[in-house]
C-alpha cells in the first residue's frame, strides 16, 4: 500500500505509460502513412535505387572506375522489377507479362553495354566529372531519379493486387510496341558498334543497317518500347496511379530535348558538316522513324517539320556557333540521365 500511495512511483509509472501510448500511436500512425504511400511500392523502390546509385557513386568517385557505371542503371531496372514482382505474391498474367518484357531489355541493355565498355575500355564521358565531386554527383543524382521514375509502370502494376482485369486490347498493343522497339533498338546498338569496330569506317557517320533508314533507330525504339510498357500496365490504373504517364514522357523529353537528340545532332553536324556527302544523307534519312529514303524524300516538309520530328532545333548552325555548342557539351556527349541507355558509344566524340 505504501509502495503505491508513493506520489514519486505514481509519476513515474504514469509517465512511462504515456511513453508507450505515445509510441504505439507514433508506430501505427507511421504504419499507416507507409501503408498508404507504399501501397504502390513507392518507397521502397526509391530507397533501393537511391542506395544501389549511392554505392556505385561511391566506387565510382574513389577508384575513378568507369566500367561499372552504365551497368549500375540497367541492372537497377532489373532488381526493381524482381523486387516488386516477389513482393506483390500474386502473379498475375499482366504482372508476368510487364516484368519478363522489362526484364529482357535490362538484361539486354546492360549485356551490351558492359561488352561495349570492355571492347572501348574507357568512357570519355567522364573525363570532365572525374575531378569533379559535384559533378560526378549530379549525373549519379539524374541516374539515380532516371531509374525510379522509368520504372514507375513496372513498379505500379506489380504492385496492384486487388485489381486483375483480363489481358485486352491495350496488352495486345503494349507488347507489340515493346517487340518493336526492343528489336529496333538491340539491331541498332549492335550495327553501330560493329561499324565504330571497323578500322577503314574511322571519321565516318554509321549509314549501315537501320541507319540507313533513320539517323537515330535506337532512340525511336526506347521511346517506343516504353510507351509500350506504359500502355500495359493502363488496365490496372486509377487515380494517382496515373502519375506513372511520367516513365514515358520523361523518357521522351531526355532523348528528344535534353540528352539525346540535340547533342548527337550538332555533335553530327561539327564533325560531319564539312563533308558533301553528309548533307544528303541528312536530306534522305529519317531523324527518326526508319522509313525508305525514297519515301521520307517525298513526304511533305510541313509533315517532317511536325510529327516526324524534323524540327529546326536540330538544324546546322553556324560554323563558328556549332563549334562552340559543341565544345560546350563536352566529353560527356549525354546529360546525366540518358548516360545509361546505350544511345551513343563512348567513344562516339573521340
Amino acid at each position: 500500500p505504501k509502495l503505491v500511495q508513493n506520489p514519486r512511483l505514481l509519476t513515474l509509472s504514469s509517465s512511462l505509460y504515456h511513453v508507450l501510448l505515445f509510441q504505439k500511436g507514433a508506430l501505427h500512425s507511421a504504419t499507416m502513412a507507409t501503408e498508404v504511400f507504399d501501397s504502390n511500392y513507392l518507397l521502397i523502390t526509391l530507397l533501393v535505387t537511391f542506395v544501389f546509385q549511392l554505392v556505385f557513386f561511391l566506387i565510382t568517385a574513389v577508384a575513378q572506375f568507369d566500367t561499372l557505371t552504365d551497368l549500375a542503371g540497367s541492372t537497377n531496372f532489373l532488381i526493381l522489377a524482381l523486387l516488386t514482382f516477389f513482393l506483390a505474391e500474386s502473379y498475375h498474367a499482366r504482372q508476368i507479362l510487364i516484368t519478363v518484357c522489362a526484364a529482357l531489355w535490362a538484361v539486354r541493355l546492360a549485356t551490351f553495354l558492359f561488352a561495349r565498355i570492355l571492347i572501348w575500355g574507357h568512357d570519355n564521358r567522364f573525363d570532365e566529372m572525374r575531378n569533379s565531386i559535384p559533378k560526378l554527383a549530379a549525373f549519379w543524382f539524374g541516374q539515380f531519379v532516371w531509374v525510379w521514375v522509368v520504372s514507375l509502370p513496372v513498379t505500379v502494376t506489380n504492385a496492384t493486387v486487388e485489381r486483375d482485369p483480363k489481358l485486352g486490347a491495350a496488352d495486345f498493343v503494349g507488347v507489340v510496341m515493346f517487340a518493336v522497339g526492343l528489336l529496333l533498338e538491340a539491331v541498332s546498338d549492335w550495327q553501330k558498334l560493329k561499324f565504330k569496330q571497323d578500322k577503314e569506317k574511322k571519321g565516318k557517320w554509321c549509314d549501315v543497317g537501320l541507319w540507313k533508314y533513320s539517323r537515330h533507330p535506337n532512340y525511336f525504339g526506347e521511346i517506343l518500347l516504353w510507351w509500350g510498357l506504359f500502355a500495359i500496365s493502363t488496365p490496372i490504373l486509377s487515380n494517382g496511379q496515373w502519375a506513372v504517364l511520367a516513365s514515358p514522357l520523361l523518357i521522351s523529353v531526355l532523348l528528344l530535348f535534353v540528352s539525346g537528340l540535340p547533342l548527337l545532332e550538332a555533335s553530327a553536324n561539327e564533325k560531319y558538316g564539312g563533308n558533301p556527302e553528309f548533307a544528303p544523307y541528312r536530306a534522305r534519312t529519317s531523324i527518326m522513324v526508319p522509313m525508305p529514303n525514297g519515301l521520307w524524300e517525298a513526304l511533305p516538309g510541313w509533315l517532317k517539320r511536325t510529327v516526324l520530328l524534323e524540327w529546326k532545333m536540330y538544324e546546322a548552325k553556324g560554323k563558328e556557333e556549332g563549334k562552340e555548342e559543341a565544345e560546350g557539351y563536352g566529353a560527356t556527349g549525354k546529360g546525366p540521365a540518358g548516360s545509361s541507355q546505350g544511345e551513343t558509344d563512348p567513344a562516339e566524340n573521340a
